[in-house]
């Protein structure tokens, strides 16, 4: 599926539009390269996904499920709001403190106790658990809207984010074959988001807190972090003869966890 053959960039029409930039802003190849940079995958020096490290290893996937994992059984235990959102937010608050008081980087922290405030502010203002998880739904739909328009314009961010990883840079927009697997991939993620709504929503409006919570759940990291491994598997370039598979030569290599964090909330 990934392995495209090479041929020429739009043979007898348009060339693809240069990187070009004003001077003191970043090009294209720059927020590509910071993209990849800060992309949540970790890749290892065969080429493969370390879906594990991907998503900050085991503290890394307790930090994201447990305010929501606290929050719903918190809730369904005691059937009261202000309880559930007591709990989460002091999930959010003993991270954060484990991270201070060990010294390590605590953006990540942060970033999750401020998504946990926003969404108490939601369901206290609507007075319903159910509202704990109306910001979710505006985060997807606006990553899926901005991941459209990324392939109506033809830099589909699947190669933004891949494509110095692969070690093309942003040399993959000369190749027709190569624009269509980004493209593709980029689809998948659209089809990630737009199935957490299609799935979550009909939830929220039967006010079926214990299923949208828990598809939440299931829907968040978890099928974040399959959806990036299947678009990298298909973006993945077809090597010649002889080359070693950990050979990148253009800024590739294990990307840094600590991508858009909202991204991975369902």
């Amino acid at each position: 599926m990934s392995q495209e053959p090479a041929e020429p960039a739009n043979p007898g029409g348009p060339e693809p539009a240069a990187d070009t930039a004003a001077p003191g802003t970043p090009s294209m190849r720059d927020v590509a390269a910071s993209m990849a940079a800060r992309s949540s995958l970790k890749v290892s020096e065969d080429g493969r996904v370390d879906v594990l490290a991907s998503v900050g290893g085991v503290r890394g996937l307790v930090e994201a499920l447990a305010p929501g994992l606290v929050f719903l059984g918190v809730f369904i235990g005691t059937q009261s709001l202000n309880p559930a959102l007591i709990a989460a937010i002091a999930v959010g608050v003993v991270l954060l403190a484990v991270r201070l008081v060990r010294r390590q980087q605590v953006m990540s922290a942060v970033s999750g106790l401020v998504g946990i405030l926003v969404c108490a502010v939601f369901a206290r203002v609507g007075g319903e658990a159910r509202d704990y998880y109306v910001p979710g739904f505006y985060i997807n739909a606006a990553y899926a809207a901005g991941l459209l328009v990324s392939i109506a314009v033809r830099w589909p961010i699947g190669g933004l984010l891949f494509g110095f990883l692969h070690g093309e840079g942003i040399g993959w927009r000369e190749n027709r074959g190569r624009l269509r697997v980004y493209t593709a991939a980029t689809w998948i993620l659209v089809g990630l988001f737009l199935l957490r709504l299609a799935v979550q929503l009909p939830l929220y409006f039967a006010n079926d807190v214990t299923l949208l919570g828990t598809a939440r759940l299931v829907m968040g990291v978890p099928l974040y972090i399959g959806a990036l491994v299947l678009a990298w598997v298909i973006t993945r370039p077809a090597r010649p003869a002889g080359q070693d598979d950990r050979e990148v030569p253009d800024g590739g290599g294990s990307a840094s966890a600590g991508g858009p964090p909202a991204a991975g909330q369902g």
